[in-house]
Order: structure tokens, then sequence, then C-alpha cells
């Protein structure tokens, strides 16, 4: 007989229920339990067949519904016959309890998987419903993990975690159907973010590679040195016309930055007296080594006025240069790292030895033509805008999600 304990209720509630929800064990809502294994790889005929296999690597935190697509590996009838690898049902919930503890699966199609899994087979309560209350429960089963070298939860644990759930299948259901819904309004949104960044990703390569050129413009793009297109800057904030609010750092992803509103605080000295003034439109160099960038980053910036430490150089756009042209020209890093490579002596510390204007006697191959930079910078930055518009439209469908899931649920 199925244990029904304390009674708990969730803040909302679909209209039509108010039945109180019940408190039962995991074990008491599935028919079946079943680990898995890892048929052997020296055995070629059982990695030749149509039965998908799953390990934990398959698994992602956020994608709970695992699609066929995303499978890589098959076994055969062999393997689950000569191998701990069993054959589970569709419409089964797997949840990885060794390497990768807490991620789950609901898996729509017939599967095997390895022996990080216990699988919950014939469930007695909505699949999608259970999904997703597992999903919420997921850090929890992070602390119980147990174990040294493979921390891990056993099936005894699994069993008795109590959960609680509405007693009507419907309110399951809907609970279910809506966060399905929004997660696959979250994929379709991630899939778009994706592939406008390939797009942007194919026309830095092409645009800048003189592949792809606009309509009338036939003009050979020569090589000059940077020079030609930058000038050293020598203003110094001697009269104290910015403050320590007003210090910008230089970030990988997003370019010139106020210090403050992006890291929080104010790095900056005692005296910013010294610090250099940097102008809209202005391009910076960081002399300080990110992973991808070990020599330093290069970036226009595109916001306010500022003041930047002396570590760094701040450089004018001379009348041949639309200067956000060079921020898109240095955003491959493959670009940037062969460009200040031969340029930058790196010392004990790690530290850029470049004088400012040597950054400048490298060679680029821009259009000498203001007109084709501003027609190259201008449908970058419409695909920047359509990226920034579907990551801003990701993230407030993920709060939304995240309020669902608070809410729904006790």
């Amino acid at each position: 007989m199925m244990e029904k304990k304390k009674q708990m209720n969730p803040r909302i509630r679909f209209k039509g229920f108010e039945d109180d929800w019940e408190q039962r064990k995991l074990g008491e809502l599935t028919e079946q339990t079943i680990g898995g294994g890892t048929p052997s790889k020296k055995i070629r005929d059982f990695w030749q067949g149509d039965i998908p296999w799953i390990q934990s690597s398959n698994v992602q935190l956020e994608h709970l519904v695992l699609k066929k697509a995303e499978i890589k590996q098959f076994i055969s009838k062999r393997a689950l016959k000569e191998s701990a690898a069993k054959l589970i049902s569709k419409n089964s919930i797997s949840i990885v309890t060794r390497v990768g503890v807490g991620k789950i699966a609901y898996v729509p199609f017939q599967y095997a998987t390895s022996q990080d899994f216990l699988t919950l087979v014939g469930l007695r309560i909505s699949p999608l419903f259970l999904l997703y209350k597992l999903y919420v429960m997921m850090p929890f089963m992070g602390e119980v993990a147990q174990g040294t070298s493979i921390k891990g939860v056993t099936k005894p644990e699994l069993l008795v975690m109590k959960l609680n759930v509405p007693t009507k299948t419907i309110e399951q259901d809907k609970i279910g159907q809506i966060l399905t819904e929004v997660d696959s309004l979250i994929a379709a949104n991630e899939k778009n973010v994706g592939q406008l960044k390939l797009l942007k990703r194919l026309l830095l390569q092409k645009l800048f590679s003189v592949e792809w050129r606009f309509k009338g413009f036939k003009d050979h793009w020569e090589q000059r040195k940077l020079s030609y297109y930058l000038q050293v800057s020598r203003k110094k904030n001697l009269e104290s016309l910015f403050k320590k609010t007003d210090v910008l750092s230089i970030s990988g992803e997003y370019g010139v930055v106020n210090q403050i509103k992006f890291q929080g605080r104010s790095f900056a000295g005692k005296s910013v007296l010294s610090y250099g003034i940097v102008q809209h439109g202005d391009i910076v160099y960081t002399k300080s080594p990110l992973k991808k960038n070990p020599y330093g980053i290069i970036k226009t910036n595109s916001g306010v006025a500022g003041i930047v430490s002396t570590l760094y150089a701040v450089y004018n756009p001379l009348p041949t240069l639309y200067s956000p042209l060079i921020q898109y020209y240095f955003e491959s890093n493959a670009r940037l790292n062969n460009y200040l490579r031969p340029l930058v002596n790196k010392g004990a510390k790690n530290d850029m030895k470049v004088k400012n204007e040597d950054v400048l006697k490298g060679k680029v191959q821009l259009s000498s033509k203001l007109q084709e930079q501003h027609k190259i910078v201008s449908i970058l930055l419409e695909i920047d805008s359509l990226i920034a518009a579907n990551e801003d439209k990701l993230e407030r469908l993920k709060q939304v999600k995240k309020f669902l899931m608070q809410n729904l649920f006790v």
C-alpha cells in the first residue's frame, strides 16, 4: 500500500485544482527500477546494433528530454544478452547516480544505459511531472552523494526520497506540459542564438578575407602597417577631468566597459591623474594576457569617454579609419594572436614588454574606402544586435522557467 503523509501545496495552482498534495516515496511511484552496463569495447559486434546506448555525458542538466539524434553509440541485441546492459522501455526516466550524479533524462524511445544510471520504468505518475519534480530535487541529490573516488547515490537512498505530488493525474500532466513548452521555447531560442553566432563567424571570416564584397567595391585591399589607421594617444587625465568612477576596463567578451559597473568596484590607484583618456571611438590595447589571448586584446570604445590605467595603450583613429572596424578585425582570436605575437615580448611575470608605438608596426589588410568600412561595420552591428535581442529573450525565458519551478512545486 502506498504511504501517504503530510499535505503540502504549491504557491500556484491551475484553476479547478484544490486538493491537497500528498507526500510519497520515489519507490512508490515506479513499478520497476533498472540498472545498466557497458558492453565490452573489445567485441566489435556489440557496438554495431541499433539500440541507443546512453552514458552520463549524453545527459545535460538543462535539456531533460533526450532526443535520439543526440545519441552517438548504439549496441546490438547480442550485447544485451552478454553484458549487464538491459533494454529499457520508452517513456522511462533515467537518473545518473554516479559520475555526474543528479542529471536526469526522460527518454521517449527504447534504449539502454551505462552502469552510471538507475532507470525508473512503469511510472505510476505523469512522467513529465516526475521529470521536473526530480529536476527540482537535483541539488539535494548532489548533496547526499556518497563515495570517495566516484561520488554517487545508492538505489535505496533514491527510492526512499520523499516527493510532494498532486493526487490528480490531470494536474500532474498540466504542470509537466507547461514546463515542457517553456523548455521547447528555450531550446528554440538557444538554437537561434547559436545560428546567429555561426553566421557572424562566417561573416568575419569571409568579409576580412575579401571573399565576400559589397556591390560597387572592387579595389584591392592592401597590407599596411596599423599605424596607417591609428596613432598613439598622449592625452592624460592631468586636469582631473575624469574620476575613479570613470575608470574603464577591457573585457574579451564585452569590449571597453566601466570598471565599477562591470566588476562591481574600482581597482584604481590612489591617484588617476596619470591615467590615459579614452574618447568614444578610441582604440584600447590591454597588456594583460587572457587564456585565449596570451598577448592581450584590442577593442574599440563604443561607449562614453573615460580613463584607463597605464597598463593600457590608447590609440586615436586617423581619418583613414572608421574605428569600430578594428574591433571586428581583431575579434578573431587567431588573427589577433598572430598579429601581436611578433610584436610582444613576455616578461618573467607574464607581463607584456612592448611599447605603445610598437603595437602599430604590424601589418593589417583592410579596405581603404571609408564607405566600405562603414558597410562592413553596419552588417556586423546588425548581427550583434540580433544576437543580443535573442540572448535577452532567452534569459527572460529562463527566468520564467525558474519562477514556474519555484511556484508550481512544493
